[in-house]
C-alpha cells in the first residue's frame, strides 16, 4: 500500500520536517535507484582504471578527446523537459485511477433504507445484492491487479471465498464458454438489478422512486468498474515512454564518459587541475535526481501492481464485503435511542470545551479583510442622483429616435393610423409607445414626475414627458411619433408589469366595453318603409333590406368612432358608459321622419323622371342631417364622461375632425 508519512509532517519545526524522512527505506529513492546507481558507478570506475593503468600516451589523448566530446554533447538532450512532462502525466493518471475505484457504501445505505423486511426473505435480498456488488469489483481487480489475481486465480477460489455460489459459477462458466471474448464482470450487477425489481413486485420496496435510485447507483458502480478496465487497457502511449527511457539512459551513458578525470584538464585561468577525483560527486547527485524521477514514473504508471506505493487492493476486497454486510444486515433499521442532547435548552453551544493540552490552540473565529475598516458617518451619506435637463432631453430624443415602438390601439385611430385592432389586458383601447430609453428615463426622473402631478390634474402615474408617457396619461396634446421609417409593432400586446397605470387598472373589476351589437338590447330597430331613390338615366330604384342594413352600418361606424374618442379623452379606469346611448329612440324617430319627408318631396315633383338637381339637394340634406345627429350624440356622450382640464374648444375640434373623417369614409363607399 502507499507509504504514508502525513502524521510525521503534520507540524513543521526546526530545519525542516522532511529531513527525518531521508532515513526511510521502504518506498524511498534509495530502494528504487540503488541497483542502477551501482551499475553507473561500476562503469565509471572501470573506465577510470582503464585510463589510469592500461592506456599509453597516444591512447590517453584519444580518451581525453572522447571525454570532451561527451561533455559537450550531453547538453543537447532536453532531459528536464521530457522527463518532467512525462512524470506529470503519470502522477495525474495515478490519482485519477484511485478516485475511480468504486466503494459499495452508498449502495449499501440505499439498499438498507429502501428494501424493507425484518424476516429472512428481506435479509436474503439485501445481503445478496451487496454480495453481487462486491463480486463485481473483485472480478475487475482480478483482471487488473496481480495481487488479487494471485489470491483468486479462478472462479472456484471466489466460491471458496464466499463471493460466489456453485450455481452462479456454473452460469458464468457457461457464458465464458459461449462468449469467451468479453469480460463478465458486469453480470453480478445485472443480477442485483433483477433482484431489486423483484423486491418491488413483492412489496419490499414501497415506491418506484426508490427502485430508480438504487438501480442508478448500481449503474454508477458498474460504470466506475468499467473505467478501471479502461485504464488497464489504455496506457500512456508507448512511444512517449520509450522516448523518456532513451533520453535518461543515453544521457547517463554519455555522462559516465563526460565525468571522467584526465591529467591535462584545465581549470580557472588555464591552470592544470592537480586534484585527482576518485569519486564523481555531482554526477552521482545528478544521477539520483534524474534516475529517481524516472523510477517514480515506472512505479506509479500502474498503481495496482506490487510496488511499495501501489494500492492495497486485497485490503479493499475484505473491507468492502465486511462493511456491506454490516450496513444491510447488522445495522438494518437500527439506531440509538432518541433523546435530548445536552444543548437542548441552550439551542446551540457557545463554545465546545477544551482540554488542558488543547488550551494553547484556542483560536479566534476568522474575520473578513474589511472587518476593521470604519466608515465615517459623513462619508456614508448617499448622494442623490438627479439627471440634468440636458441628459433628460437626450434620453427623450433617444426615445423618439429609437426606431422601434410598441403600440396597442384600436382600428381607425387617427393618432397613429393603426390598421389592426389589438385589445389590451385592461379591456380598453390604450396606446403604448415604450422603449428602453423611456424606461430608464422614468426610473431616473421620479422627482420631476412628482412635480408634474401638481400641474397635470387627474394624472395617476409618474410619467415623464415622452411619447410613451403621453400615450399612457391620456393627454390630448399631439406629439410627433418619431422619425420617418420607425417600425410600429401593433400585432401583439406588450405587458409591462412595472407600470403603475397597468397595475392600478388591474386592481378593480374588469371594465365592460360596449360594442355595436350591445347597443340594441332588444334587437335592431324596426326598419322604415321602403323609399325609392331617384337616379338620372335609369329606372326608379326601390330600396331593399340591404339599403336599410347599409344605413345601420353607418350608425355602427359612428359608434366605433365614439369609442375611440372616449378612450382618448377619459383616463383608463375612470370612465363608465351606459349600455344604451341616451336619445337613441328620438334618433330613430327623427331618422324615419326625415326619410319620409324627403321621399314625399321628391315624389311631388316628378317621381318617374327626377332631375340631377333634385337628387343632389336630397343627398346634401340627408348628409347634413346625419352630421348634426352625430354631433348631438357625441356631445351627449362626452359631456357625461367629461373630465377637468379638457377645454370645450378641444371637444369641438375633435367633433369636427371625426365628422370630417366619417364623411370622407362615406364618400368613398359606392352609392346605390
Amino acid at each position: 500500500m502507499t507509504v504514508t508519512y502525513t502524521a510525521e509532517v503534520a507540524t513543521c519545526r526546526g530545519f525542516g520536517c522532511f529531513l527525518k524522512l531521508l532515513l526511510r527505506w521502504r518506498g524511498s529513492i534509495y530502494k528504487l535507484v540503488w541497483l542502477d546507481l551501482v551499475a553507473f558507478l561500476s562503469a565509471y570506475y572501470i573506465l577510470s582504471i582503464i585510463y589510469r593503468l592500461l592506456l599509453n600516451e597516444q591512447q590517453k589523448i584519444v580518451f581525453v578527446g572522447l571525454v570532451k566530446y561527451c561533455g559537450a554533447s550531453t547538453n543537447l538532450i532536453p532531459l528536464s523537459f521530457v522527463l518532467g512532462f512525462y512524470v506529470s502525466i503519470v502522477m495525474t493518471r495515478w490519482w485519477n485511477q484511485y478516485i475511480t475505484i468504486p466503494w459499495p457504501d452508498s449502495i449499501a445505505v440505499l439498499v438498507s433504507a429502501n428494501i424493507h423486511g425484518q424476516d429472512e426473505r428481506g435479509r436474503v435480498i439485501r445481503r445478496t445484492v451487496m454480495r453481487y456488488v462486491c463480486l463485481c469489483l473483485t472480478m475487475v481487480l482480478t483482471m487488473i491487479s496481480p495481487r488479487v489475481k494471485k489470491r483468486f486465480p479462478t472462479l472456484e477460489h471466489l466460491v471458496e471465498a464466499g463471493l460466489l455460489t456453485d450455481n452462479e459459477r456454473v452460469i458464468m462458466a457457461d457464458l465464458n464458454m459461449r462468449f469467451p471474448r468479453h469480460s463478465k464482470h458486469w453480470m453480478p450487477i445485472v443480477w442485483a438489478a433483477s433482484i431489486v425489481t423483484r423486491a418491488r413486485k413483492e412489496g419490499l420496496i414501497r415506491d418506484d422512486f426508490a427502485v430508480k435510485t438504487v438501480i442508478d447507483e448500481l449503474n454508477k458502480f458498474r460504470g466506475q468498474c468499467g473505467t478501471l478496465t479502461s485504464y488497464d487497457n489504455i496506457s500512456v502511449p508507448l512511444v512517449y515512454t520509450q522516448v523518456v527511457t532513451l533520453a535518461v539512459y543515453s544521457y547517463f551513458i554519455a555522462s559516465i564518459m563526460a565525468s571522467q578525470w584526465y591529467e591535462d584538464k584545465l581549470v580557472g585561468e588555464g591552470h592544470l587541475n592537480k586534484i585527482d577525483l576518485y569519486f564523481p560527486v555531482f554526477s552521482t547527485l545528478q544521477f539520483f535526481f534524474y534516475m529517481g524521477w524516472l523510477k517514480v514514473a515506472e512505479s506509479l504508471i500502474n498503481p495496482f501492481g506490487e510496488d511499495d506505493d501501489d494500492f492495497e487492493v486485497n485490503w479493499m476486497v475484505d473491507r468492502n464485503l465486511q462493511v456491506s454486510y454490516m450496513i444491510v444486515d447488522e445495522m438494518h433499521h437500527e439506531h440509538p435511542e432518541l433523546m435530548k442532547d445536552q444543548y437542548w435548552d441552550e439551542v446551540f453551544p457557545v463554545e465546545l470545551p477544551y482540554t488542558v493540552g488543547a488550551e494553547g490552540f484556542r483560536e479566534e473565529h476568522p474575520q473578513p479583510s474589511t472587518a476593521n475598516i470604519e466608515i465615517p458617518k459623513a462619508a456614508a451619506e448617499v448622494i442623490p442622483v438627479v439627471p440634468s435637463k440636458a441628459k433628460m432631453d437626450e434620453m427623450i430624443f433617444d426615445d423618439n429616435a429609437s426606431g422601434i415602438h410598441f403600440t396597442a390601439g384600436r382600428r381607425n385611430d387617427p393618432r397613429h393610423g393603426s390598421a389592426t385592432s389589438v385589445h389590451s389586458v385592461m379591456g380598453g383601447s390604450m396606446k403604448r409607445v415604450d422603449t428602453v430609453a423611456s424606461a430608464l428615463k422614468r426610473f431616473f426622473s421620479k422627482d420631476d414626475a412628482r412635480s408634474n402631478q401638481s400641474v397635470e390634474a387627474g394624472a395617476s402615474t409618474r410619467l415623464p414627458a415622452s411619447p410613451s408617457g403621453t400615450s399612457l396619461s391620456g393627454s390630448q396634446k399631439v406629439i410627433p411619433m418619431g422619425p420617418v421609417g420607425s417600425v410600429r409593432i401593433t400585432d401583439q400586446v406588450i405587458e409591462e408589469v412595472d407600470e403603475q397605470l397597468t397595475i392600478t387598472s388591474m386592481k378593480g373589476q374588469p371594465e365592460v366595453r360596449p360594442t355595436a351589437a350591445s347597443l340594441f338590447a332588444t334587437g335592431p330597430p324596426t326598419p322604415s318603409a321602403p323609399v325609392d331613390v331617384p337616379r338620372s338615366g335609369v329606372q326608379p330604384y326601390t330600396r331593399t333590406q340591404s339599403a336599410v342594413a347599409h344605413g345601420d352600418r353607418d350608425m355602427a361606424l359612428g359608434v366605433v368612432n365614439l369609442d375611440d374618442i372616449l378612450s382618448t379623452s377619459a383616463p383608463t379606469g375612470q370612465y363608465h358608459r351606459p349600455t344604451t346611448p341616451p336619445g337613441l329612440d328620438e334618433f330613430d324617430k327623427k331618422r324615419s321622419e326625415s326619410k319620409e319627408s324627403a321621399v314625399s318631396q321628391a315624389s311631388d315633383k316628378n317621381p318617374e323622371n327626377p332631375t340631377d338637381d333634385e337628387f343632389e339637394k336630397l343627398r346634401l340634406a340627408r348628409e347634413k342631417e346625419r352630421q348634426e345627429r352625430k354631433k348631438q350624440l357625441i356631445a351627449r356622450s362626452i359631456s357625461s364622461t367629461h373630465q377637468e382640464g379638457v377645454a370645450m374648444m378641444d371637444v369641438d375640434a375633435m367633433l369636427e375632425q371625426i365628422v370630417a373623417q366619417q364623411t370622407s369614409t362615406d364618400r368613398q363607399e359606392p352609392h346605390h
